[in-house]
C-alpha cells in the first residue's frame, strides 16, 4: 500500500511537467497556424512566389550528419557582383515542427532584392529524441559557414549578413546574432523577427504556471527548461535561481552586451505563446547597450500578430529600411 501510494505521488509531480510541455508546444503550433492563415493584402510586399526569373534556388543542401541537417539557397540572377550580403531565414514551428519551404516566398522577396537568402532546417524535437533549443542553436551555427562557402563556390562572394527568423526561429536567429556572432564567417550586421521567445526566467513564463512559489510551479518549471537546455534542471534550482545559468546558452537576451547587433523585433502584448514579459528583457538589454534598435509591441494582437495590422506594416518596413540601411545590394 505504501509502495502505491509513493508510485500515485510520483506521478502527481509529474503531471504539471507534461502538461506545461504539451501546452507550450501546442500553443506554438496553433499561434504559427493563425500567423500563416492570416495574411494582410500588404504582406504581398515582402513576399513573392519563386521564380528563375529571380535566380537559382540550390535545395537539400547537407550541412551535417542529421536527417534534417539541409539547407536551401537561393542565388540572385545578376552574379557580376564582387560581394554580396546573405539573409539566413529560419522557419518557424515551436522547436518541435516546420520547414525550411515554409519561408519560399520570404526567401524569393529577400533574394529578388539582390541578397544571397538561405533557409536553413535542423533537428526537430519529437517523442523519439531528446532534441534542444541548444542542439538546434549549435546546429544553425554549424550551418552558417558552410552556406557561405557553398555561396562562394557558385560565384557569390559573401562580405556580410542578416539573421533572421519567426516564432522558433527567430529564437535561433537571436541566439546566433547575439551569442556567436564572434565566431561568424563574416560580419553579421543586422538581425531581425518576431515573436520568438529571447530569455527563460521563470518568473516571465507566467502563462504557464511558472514563477510561482510552490512546488508544483518550480517542478513544472524544472521540466519545461531541461526541455529546452538540454540540461537536467531540478526543482532546487528552480528555487536558488542557479537554473539561470544553465538557460543562458539559449537566452539570447543575456548576450546582447557581447554583441550589440543592429535589431528590428515585434511582440504582441497579448501572447498567450511566447510570454511577451520576456519579450521586455531584450528590449530593456537593447537599450542598456546602445544598440540600434526598433521595438515593436501590437497592444491587440497574440503570437500571429494579426490585430494590429498598422504596426505590423511599420515593423516590415523598417526591417526593410534597415536591410538597405546595413545590407546594401551594391
Amino acid at each position: 500500500m505504501i509502495k502505491n501510494k509513493e508510485k500515485r505521488e510520483r506521478r502527481k509531480k509529474t503531471v504539471p511537467i507534461w502538461i506545461g510541455i504539451l501546452v507550450f508546444i501546442g500553443a506554438f503550433i496553433i499561434g504559427i497556424l493563425s500567423k500563416l492563415l492570416i495574411q494582410p493584402s500588404w504582406m504581398a510586399d515582402y513576399s513573392m512566389k519563386w521564380s528563375e526569373k529571380i535566380g537559382t534556388k540550390l535545395t537539400g543542401i547537407s550541412y551535417g550528419e542529421g536527417e534534417l541537417n539541409k539547407y536551401d539557397l537561393y542565388l540572385p540572377k545578376d552574379s557580376s557582383k564582387a560581394n554580396y550580403g546573405l539573409v539566413v531565414y529560419i522557419h518557424a514551428g515551436g522547436f518541435t515542427s516546420g520547414d525550411k519551404s515554409d519561408d519560399e516566398e520570404m526567401l524569393a522577396w529577400l533574394c529578388k532584392k539582390g541578397y544571397v537568402a538561405a533557409g536553413i532546417n535542423y533537428t526537430l524535437r519529437t517523442e523519439f529524441n531528446n532534441a534542444s533549443v541548444l542542439q538546434e542553436s549549435n546546429e544553425i551555427k554549424a550551418a552558417i559557414p558552410q552556406v557561405v562557402e557553398e555561396a562562394k563556390r557558385n560565384g557569390y562572394n559573401i562580405n556580410k549578413m542578416t539573421v533572421a527568423g519567426g516564432s522558433a526561429g527567430h529564437t535561433l536567429a537571436m541566439i546566433y546574432a547575439y551569442r556567436d556572432a564572434d565566431e561568424a564567417p563574416v560580419p553579421v550586421v543586422f538581425t531581425f523577427g518576431a515573436v520568438g521567445p529571447s530569455s527563460f526566467y521563470v518568473e516571465d513564463w507566467g502563462i504557464f504556471g511558472l514563477g510561482v512559489d510552490n512546488d508544483e510551479s518550480r517542478t513544472a518549471g524544472a521540466g519545461l527548461f531541461s526541455v529546452m537546455s538540454g540540461s537536467e534542471i531540478t526543482p532546487n534550482e528552480i528555487a536558488d535561481g542557479s537554473y539561470a545559468s544553465k538557460m543562458k546558452a539559449i537566452s539570447a537576451a543575456d548576450w546582447v552586451c557581447e554583441n550589440p547587433i543592429p535589431t528590428v523585433v515585434a511582440y504582441g502584448a497579448c501572447d498567450h505563446v511566447q510570454p511577451f514579459e520576456a519579450s521586455k528583457r531584450l528590449e530593456a538589454a537593447l537599450k542598456e547597450n546602445n544598440v540600434d534598435y526598433k521595438y515593436y509591441v501590437l497592444p491587440h494582437s497574440g503570437h500571429g500578430l494579426q490585430n494590429d495590422n498598422k504596426i505590423s506594416r511599420q515593423w516590415m518596413e523598417t526591417v526593410e529600411e534597415y536591410l538597405d540601411r546595413y545590407m546594401g545590394t551594391n
